[in-house]
Order: structure tokens, then sequence, then C-alpha cells
């Protein structure tokens, strides 16, 4: 592969991050609270014909809401900057397999360059998830919002690259058992958010998760060793993933 590549694994280039993560540390378990349940009918993706990936529309935000979805094989995301909500499962569904990430050698580098941190700054990620100056952003006032209240159930995590003090990137999102549903990152300085994913997938790795949803396989994410998964696969794994105890989330920093 170009620049020299490697595939990530138990002594891969995190070390050289965790290495560099501050914070005291805890050994308290924090236990996210489940919210009252959708009051929505929510659509069946094992019921949903081949190749069809918005599979509804309406709906609310609300964590009970959310975490249906995400149980069953849905996201959502706006259609449009003031429409509904769309329910999404895309077939193919994206993933990255967690013995799989592909980092570079220059990659490798970047990961000794910048301190990582989990969950100090969630709100400060979404919003650079959501800048208005990048394009294709579908991250709506609303969206924020409910991520935030995820975050403050337990549900919604952030994982930050810092530099001098400074965010300059990271990712997003929502982990249930050994579960993740990879939302979006940014990045303001070169490899900021890829050394999050790096960070993101050996932690879910030491932490015993099985599957790293990615929605879509972009180049970008082929590029780092995302895999397509037709529909019934996906959900098999979603169903055997859900069952298992997933990463501890603490905040460090």
């Amino acid at each position: 592969m170009p620049d020299g590549g490697m595939v990530i694994g138990s002594d891969g280039p995190w070390r050289d991050c965790a290495a560099r993560r501050v914070g005291p540390g805890c050994d308290d378990e924090a236990v996210p609270i489940e919210p009252p349940p959708s009051r929505w009918a929510l659509p069946d993706p094992a019921a949903a014909p081949p190749g069809e990936d918005l599979l509804g529309v309406g709906a609310d935000l609300e964590p009970g809401t959310l975490l249906e979805a995400y149980r069953s094989g849905l996201f959502p995301m706006p259609l449009g900057p003031a429409g509904p909500i769309g329910w999404f499962s895309p077939d193919p569904r994206g993933i990255i397999p967690l013995d799989g990430l592909r980092v570079s050698r220059s990659l490798r580098r970047s990961c000794r360059r910048f301190e990582v941190r989990i969950d100090t700054a969630f709100a400060r990620v979404v919003r650079g998830c959501a800048d208005p100056a990048r394009a294709g952003t579908w991250i709506t006032p609303a969206v924020r919002a409910a991520y935030g209240e995820l975050h403050r159930l337990g549900w919604a995590h952030s994982v930050e690259t810092w530099s001098d003090g400074e965010l300059v990137g990271g990712c997003y999102g929502v982990a249930i058992g050994g579960f993740f549903a990879g939302e979006s990152m940014f990045h303001r300085v070169p490899d900021a958010s890829k050394v999050a994913l790096v960070a993101l997938v050996e932690h879910l790795r030491s932490g015993g998760a099985t599957l790293l949803d990615v929605q879509w396989v972009t180049p970008h994410l082929a590029s780092l060793g995302a895999v397509a998964l037709d529909r019934p696969a996906y959900l098999r794994r979603l169903r055997s993933a859900l069952r298992r105890r997933g990463a501890v989330w603490v905040a460090s920093g």
C-alpha cells in the first residue's frame, strides 16, 4: 500500500498516542442511563428491499428513538437543512474491521505529535463536525442537541486530538455494548481526525468491542480499511455486537 502502510494491532501506533493521553484515570465504569422508549414504530431494516438506503422519514430525535434506531440497524440524517429526519440503513453498509485499520508510516508518526483525550470536549467536537464551511455537512442544531443529550446520558462519546492545548480534530459516535456507530469526524490540522480514528479503534479493540459502523464506504474511508457488508451480514454482526460488553468510556483530560 502507499507510504509503507501497516495494519493496526495490539502493539500498533496507538501505543504512541496512548503514552501522551492525559488525566488521572478512573477505575469506576460509567453506566449509561436508559431513556424512556420511543413512541414511534421505526422501519425494520431486515424487511427492507435490498439496495434501498432510506427506509423512513419522520419521528423524532429523542434518546429512546435514537437508541432503538441504532439497535435495529438504522441511523438518522436530516433531509436538508430544514427537512424532516430520514432513517437510513445503507445496503451495502460500511464498517472498519477493528483488526484491519490501515495506518501509514506517516500517520504512525503523526500519532506521536498529538495528545488524545476522550469525552472532554464532546460538544466542541460536534460543533467542529457541523462547521458550515465543510462541504456536505448535515449536522443541524437539532442533531447537535440530540447527541448532546445522548452524551449526557452516557451513550455518545468523543475521541479528541489536541495540540498545544488546542482542540485540532476528533470524532464522535454512539456506543452500545460492543457496537460503535461512528457519526462524523473533523480536523483543523493534517492527520488530526485520522489520529482520533486510530485511537478510537484501539480503544474499542482493548474494550472488547467487535463492530465499528461508518455508514458508507467512501474513498477516504476505504483507504483506511473500510469494507462493505450487505445488509443481512451487517445485521448479524450488529446483533452479536450488541450482546457483548464493550469499551469503558471514562473522560480523560
